[in-house]
């Protein structure tokens, strides 16, 4: 006597992001990373993140922390479940030139904060 074959299927969940894949690239290019720098944070290879952000592969809890913490957000931020706590969030062309300039010699850099907080202070009083 065979028994009958039962489906359990869950319903799918009404979470925030519909593809993590696509979520999590978008979180990465938010913070200015690219796969390989991603990558090499986590102390993976660039596949890893690629399978990731093409769904290829699922996360494991594990990394599902390690990226929460590479990306300065929570596991539910990262997952889809929560909206980011900042609705203003850095542009990416934004976060590449703060990149260049912490590369720059200190002295350079005062120079360049000191002009830009000229600048800032004009703009904001008109």
């Amino acid at each position: 006597m065979t028994m009958p074959k039962s489906k359990f299927e869950l319903p799918p969940l009404e979470i925030g992001a519909k593809d993590l894949g696509k979520h999590l690239a978008n979180l990465r290019k938010k913070q200015g990373y690219t796969q390989v720098e991603l990558a090499k944070k986590l102390g993976v290879i660039q596949v890893i993140i690629s399978d990731y952000e093409r769904n290829r592969v699922r996360l494991h809890p594990d990394m599902i922390i390690r990226l929460s913490q590479a990306l300065s957000v929570s596991a539910d931020e990262l997952l889809g479940i929560k909206n980011p706590t900042s609705e203003k969030e850095p542009k990416l062309k934004l976060m590449q030139r703060i990149k260049k300039i912490e590369a720059l010699p200190v002295s350079k850099q005062k120079v360049l904060l000191q002009t830009i907080d000229t600048f800032l202070k004009g703009a904001l009083s008109t």
